[in-house]
């Protein structure tokens, strides 16, 4: 019966599996998925799977039917009131089902054709960590294992001639009892930290942000499957740049002008005073409408980029989306900057429809 619930059970992932895979583009676009995570699942909404059984209910409908029937006569009650006009599709029954981000992470390595990213930093931390993997003579009652202490009190009573097959006790002497044992395991740890930069000036609108929103969803998915630790630092910056929380980053709206290098200047010294390249493997993602103030700013952008950001950054990449307000230049100055640059990708998101490409391009190069 386990077995087979099991098999059930296996089947059953296997099928949502195939749903989430074949639907992965529809769930990056609507942003379906944004809102519903926990720590280490994420509930998906899929329709219902319904397996076809028989389904007796005479209470419900009179029992067994007698004498002959008058023609048109319906058989059994009609469900609902009867009240509107016919319809011609069938209604969708959805369920939620909970999805491990590691599962979501290896569905996204399928389809958008990622390659595992090879960490930047040599140099890696040690970490300890504890495994019960041995067993000894000695140690606390409460790591006593039961079964390792039973199987040999029952092999010395066998031995003994003391065991008593009609009335089989197990009684456990000193010699016999057995203790889980740890053993510490240094294993080597990769580090990452992740900068969101976005521009929260007045052309920056809300629909704008959910593109960003459900871009730094994905991402955090992907980088966390490929980085036992993971840290997320969130930039917002108008005419000026501040660090906040990610309740800010994506509520926060401003009227000031844009001011692209004072986000740079910020990220750079908070990597270079608390996530030295040494121990950090460091991602910069920069979403902005393009729009850049002038006097020199984008120059001072791509001086900070090569003198600062770019040694630092397994990646650097830039998502431009469309706002009716912005001007959309300075991806270009960005292009013609860093042509050929295997830390830098840039991408234009004009619509939600090009989240999906945008994803595979910032993700695609495998650093």
């Amino acid at each position: 019966m386990v077995q087979r619930i099991d098999r059930d059970l296996n089947r059953f992932r296997q099928v949502v599996r195939g749903i989430v895979k074949k639907e992965l583009r529809k769930f990056m676009v609507t942003g379906e998925l944004v809102g519903r995570q926990g720590r280490d699942y994420v509930s998906i909404p899929i329709r219902q799977i319904e397996i076809p059984t028989f389904r007796h209910e005479t209470r419900r409908f009179g029992g067994v039917g007698q004498g002959d029937g008058e023609p048109g006569t319906p058989i059994g009650q009609a469900e609902g009131d009867g009240k509107g006009p016919a319809g011609d599709a069938p209604g969708e029954h959805m369920v939620e089902v909970e999805v491990a981000l590691a599962e979501l992470a290896r569905i996204m390595a399928e389809e958008l054709e990622l390659p595992n990213i090879k960490p930047k930093s040599k140099d890696v931390i040690e970490a300890e960590h504890g495994k019960f993997t041995g067993i000894h003579k000695n140690g606390p009652e409460s790591l006593r294992h039961f079964r390792r202490t039973f199987r040999e009190a029952l092999k010395r009573q066998i031995a003994s001639g003391a065991y008593d097959f009609a009335h089989p006790v197990i009684v456990p002497i000193k010699d016999d009892k057995r203790y889980r044992a740890r053993r510490t395991v240094h294993a080597p740890e990769t580090n990452a930290v992740i900068f969101y930069l976005m521009d929260v000036s007045g052309s920056m609108g809300d629909e704008q942000k959910d593109v960003v929103r459900n871009e730094s969803f994905w991402i955090n998915t992907w980088l966390r499957h490929q980085y036992k630790g993971v840290a997320t630092r969130f930039i917002v910056h108008d005419a000026e740049a501040r660090e906040v929380d990610e309740y800010t980053f994506f509520h926060t709206r401003e009227s000031g002008g844009t001011r692209i290098s004072s986000a740079y200047q910020l990220a750079a010294d908070l990597i270079d005073a608390e996530c030295p390249p040494s121990e950090f493997n460091v991602y910069l993602f920069h979403f902005s409408d393009g729009d850049n103030w002038g006097g020199g700013d984008t120059q001072v952008c791509v001086k900070l980029l090569n003198e600062r950001l770019l040694p630092s950054a397994n990646l650097f990449c830039y998502g431009q989306v469309a706002s009716p307000y912005g001007s959309g230049a300075f991806i270009n100055d960005l292009a013609g900057a860093f042509k050929g640059t295997d830390n830098v990708v840039l991408a234009e998101i004009n619509s939600r429809e090009e989240i999906y490409e945008s994803i595979k391009k910032f993700l695609g190069k495998g650093r």
